[in-house]
């Protein structure tokens, strides 16, 4: 297993390319070595260190993940997860969305020791709100990564803009400006997010 060092009190970004990429049970040691660290992996093994978000987008992101979080316990319909969350999906990347929501079901065919593990599943919804250091580019690329993956719903959230990209399994992804609200569709029929605050930020 090779090591880094990271330099302290800076924001780091990663990334291990070409043969140097990690495999998965590599990248597994890498992150149960480095607990503190957030970490992602592409499906080609490139690993991604990336930086804490600054108030602004964790706030945003809190916004969008605790309503999701209000909706799945008031109707007991599957279970939501915060941007701690990392799945390991189908194509060998490990990705962590900002919140999302995985049914019943899908949990169901995971024991539960693997529950407590990194979860080795495609969440059939995510939400990504982006950070003002994010490029667009870069995170529609992630949201084309969920959804080829597996996941059916997918909501980009670019709040600078009020702008929501929404990506569907099988179907273009739209872009819809100047929202009050979004309403869930397919496994999230019933949901709202309202999105007046998520604009608003810390202003």
């Amino acid at each position: 297993m090779r090591s880094i060092e990271l330099p302290e009190h800076q924001a780091v970004k990663i990334v291990f390319r070409g043969e140097y990429g990690l495999s998965e049970p590599e990248y597994l040691a890498f992150c149960r070595a480095n607990p503190d660290v957030r970490c992602e992996r592409t499906a080609e093994g490139e690993v991604i260190i990336v930086p804490p978000v600054g108030g602004e987008g964790s706030y945003r992101s809190m916004k969008a993940a605790s309503q999701l979080d209000h909706w799945v316990e008031q109707t007991g319909l599957g279970k939501a997860f915060d941007s701690s969350v990392e799945f390991l999906l189908p194509d060998g990347s490990a990705l962590s969305p900002d919140a999302s929501w995985v049914s019943d079901a899908a949990l169901a065919r995971l024991t539960p020791a693997e529950r407590r593990e990194f979860l080795r599943l495609s969440p059939e919804f995510v939400i990504e709100v982006m950070s003002p250091s994010d490029r667009l580019k870069t995170a529609k690329e992630k949201m084309e990564a969920w959804i080829s993956n597996g996941v059916q719903v997918a909501w980009l959230i670019d709040a600078d803009h009020q702008t929501v990209y929404v990506y569907r399994k099988g179907r273009q992804a739209v872009t819809r400006k100047g929202l009050d609200e979004i309403a869930g569709e397919g496994p999230m029929k019933g949901f709202v997010l309202r999105l007046a605050a998520i604009w608003r930020g810390l202003q």
